[in-house]
């Protein structure tokens, strides 16, 4: 199992729909064989916030809709710490709740759907999936999908769990 410290800094999401998030990305933790009791923290925010790290961080004055904070990547100048003891840390997942809410309506799929795979996404980007070459979006975006599906969200908006 995956450590997984999930925070709704809006408090508008449903105790059901962030439990769903922990199961979905326990899953994608199982299908990916990640290490036993890797850390990952989830963090729902509003739009300005996510604007404001997105800008920070990124250069980009804009919400977006996920923004994901590895922590196993190497920095220049850096040093791996080698302890088998040590929890590995994967990072930080920020997922805009008003984002969330305007791509389902416009993919005609549940709030539900888009937060997990939203999640999903940050998820393997701290896995060191990207999306930056056709040939890496492909198999990024087919991997979420595998996951989701395999969870029983289907992209139409049937759910099945």
């Amino acid at each position: 199992m995956i450590e997984l410290d999930l925070m709704d800094e809006t408090n508008s999401i449903a105790e059901e729909t962030i439990t769903l998030v922990r199961k979905v990305l326990q899953s994608a933790g199982e299908q990916l064989s990640v290490k036993e009791g890797s850390e990952v923290s989830v963090t729902f925010v509003s739009n300005d916030t996510i604007q404001e790290m997105n800008k920070t961080y990124r250069n980009k004055d804009v919400a977006t809709d996920v923004i994901s904070f590895a922590m196993e990547e190497m920095g220049e100048g850096e040093v791996e710490i080698m302890n088998a003891d040590i929890p590995t840390l994967l990072g930080d997942i920020i997922i805009s709740v008003e984002r969330a809410t305007e791509q389902a309506a416009s993919y005609n799929h549940t709030f539900d759907r888009e937060l997990c795979f939203l999640a999903i996404h940050g998820f393997l980007h701290l896995l060191g999936y990207d999306h930056e070459t056709e040939e890496q979006e492909k198999e990024m975006f087919g991997l979420q999908e595998s996951i989701l599906q395999a969870f029983g969200l289907k992209r139409e908006g049937h759910e099945l769990y």
